[in-house]
């Protein structure tokens, strides 16, 4: 059974959403202040966190900072503030999906499914390509022999990329296999992750491999040498 922690301070809104995940089957742990987030998520250690950006006591986006200096636990953002420009900052932290209010806790449901299906879809062996491991099944990956933390999201663009490699795929093509078909947001998404993941993966040598940016075609998970 995955756990859900629900982080928001409206009280209907987190008793609904409750109601809705706990007929899902899923787990659920209920927080009413961002004082309490953090606490809560070390104790609990959630599958995935439902996270309000205005919280008395500390904001959304501190929260997701810290829950993701604490490891790669996927987070759903929620918040009236729907302008693209919050939605682009909810990627560059780190969340994994962005939901604006008022919404309908039926669609919330499909994208806790959604994250938490993608955070776990591969199953492959590890691959080795020169001196970057990726471990499908583990869901880690290793550059020199230390593990690179990434975030649930990115993790998954470099998973996906990594399970084609030397193949093109367009912004639309890895929004549907890595965000799914329900994103409803900007695609520039998928160039904020290719600019951590290249970031992330900067003392791979370049002999050996790259992210590659095709213009006008896409991005690709080039290898030189495995």
């Amino acid at each position: 059974m995955s756990k859900v922690m629900i982080v928001e301070d409206e009280l209907a809104i987190n008793k609904v959403l409750k109601a809705y995940l706990v007929k899902e089957g899923y787990d659920v742990i209920q927080v009413f202040t961002g004082l309490d987030a953090m606490t809560n998520f070390i104790n609990e250690n959630p599958d995935l966190v439902l996270l309000d950006v205005m919280l008395p006591g500390k904001d959304g986006w501190t929260i997701l900072k810290e829950i993701r200096q604490n490891g790669n636990c996927p987070v759903i953002m929620l918040t009236a503030l729907g302008d693209v420009h919050y939605k682009l900052e909810g990627f560059h932290e780190g969340a994994d999906d962005y939901i604006a209010k008022p919404f309908n806790a039926d669609e919330v449901v499909a994208r806790v499914k959604a994250v938490l299906k993608r955070s776990s879809f591969i199953q492959m062996d590890t691959v080795k390509f020169g001196q970057l491991e990726i471990d499908f099944k583990g869901h880690s990956v290793y550059l020199n022999g230390e593990e690179v933390v990434l975030t649930p999201r990115d993790l998954s663009v470099l998973l996906f990329l990594a399970e084609h490699p030397n193949q093109t795929f367009t912004r639309d093509q890895l929004i549907e296999q890595v965000w799914g078909w329900e994103y409803d947001g900007s695609d520039r998404a998928v160039d904020l992750a290719i600019k951590r993941l290249r970031k992330a993966l900067a003392h791979w040598p370049p002999e050996q491999g790259e992210i590659k940016t095709l213009r006008g075609l896409g991005y690709q998970f080039h290898v030189y040498k495995k």
